[in-house]
């Protein structure tokens, strides 16, 4: 069902673009940051022209700020300028250091008070964000381990904003891939979940489809609208019955605005959780250790 069950919500998703796709998405500073504010501004400028309503809150991509905001003033500048210009919270992301340990994070940014809430990746992702078996790796190719010199230490606290009165559950990028990290959101308290992320890494590849389609499957899953603010695209709205309503191009600047149902049903899958795939693998287990079995007493029996 799509109903609303606690309102709704009037989100807003802002892709701003990179200068260039691949694992240099970054490579001239601040560049994306400054995409990302610039169709902030944008979005800003046609809402007070009334081409679009007001959002209640802005969704940016995972990576949005290329710079720590925290450590550079600049960048934290540049967000708190479209965040007042758009007059509503926005979460931004960033890879943060905080304690000399490095974060992959969303950060909600008031435009009053600035940054309040944030939320720590908890599922890295290896190669990308850690480097299994570092020293073998490094043992057989130094400059592999140069090229990623730190890795990510993981989130530990379930991802969920309150912002205006609704319950926002993040899962970032990969994280989607995986029952436990969006599940806990909803259990939680998470009323829609978002799923900011980087695909300006894939280039054009279908992994930018792959993972749409899971945010679809995750949307049924616990029946609640799901968004996609990403880089480069696609970034799209989903519905809680899986249906996309809106959606963006790829390597091009957009946003995109829409009403959407906040719910607080829970499904069955939300409330077992693992429970029936661990229930299948018993099963499994069972037939298997059965065909074995009997297997074996043929086969005594034959040789009797």
């Amino acid at each position: 069902s799509d109903e609303a069950e606690h309102g709704t919500a009037t989100v807003a998703l802002i892709q701003g673009n990179v200068p260039r796709s691949g694992l240099e998405f970054n490579a001239q500073r601040r560049a994306v940051l400054d995409y990302h504010a610039r169709e902030t501004h944008k979005l800003a400028v046609d809402v007070r022209a009334g081409k679009v309503p007001r959002p209640d809150y802005v969704l940016w991509p995972e990576n949005s700020s290329d710079i720590d905001p925290f450590e550079y003033p600049d960048g934290a500048a540049v967000i708190e300028q479209a965040v007042k210009d758009i007059g509503v919270p926005v979460s931004v992301g960033a890879v943060v250091e905080k304690d000399g340990e490095l974060l992959n994070e969303q950060i909600l940014w008031d435009p009053v008070k600035g940054p309040t809430q944030t939320y720590d990746k908890r599922q890295i992702q290896p190669f990308g964000e850690y480097l299994p078996l570092r020293s073998l790796v490094g043992a057989i190719n130094k400059s592999w381990t140069e090229m990623a010199r730190q890795d990510f230490s993981r989130g530990t606290a379930p991802g969920v904003f309150g912002i205006h009165g609704a319950k926002v559950g993040l899962a970032t990028c990969y994280e989607a891939a995986f029952d436990w990290a969006v599940r806990d959101t909803v259990t939680h308290g998470a009323q829609m979940i978002s799923v900011p992320s980087n695909n300006a890494t894939f280039d054009r590849s279908e992994m930018t489809y792959q993972q749409l389609a899971m945010s679809r499957v995750r949307a049924v899953e616990h029946s609640r609208t799901v968004t996609v603010p990403v880089t480069s695209g696609v970034s799209a709205v989903i519905m809680p019955d899986g249906r996309i309503t809106q959606k963006t191009g790829m390597f091009v600047p957009a946003y995109l605005v829409q009403k959407v149902p906040l719910r607080t049903s829970t499904t069955p899958a939300t409330e077992l959780g693992v429970l029936p795939e661990i229930a299948l693998v018993l099963v499994a287990a069972g037939g298997i250790g059965w065909a074995v079995g009997s297997g074996l007493r043929a086969r005594r029996a034959a040789d009797a």
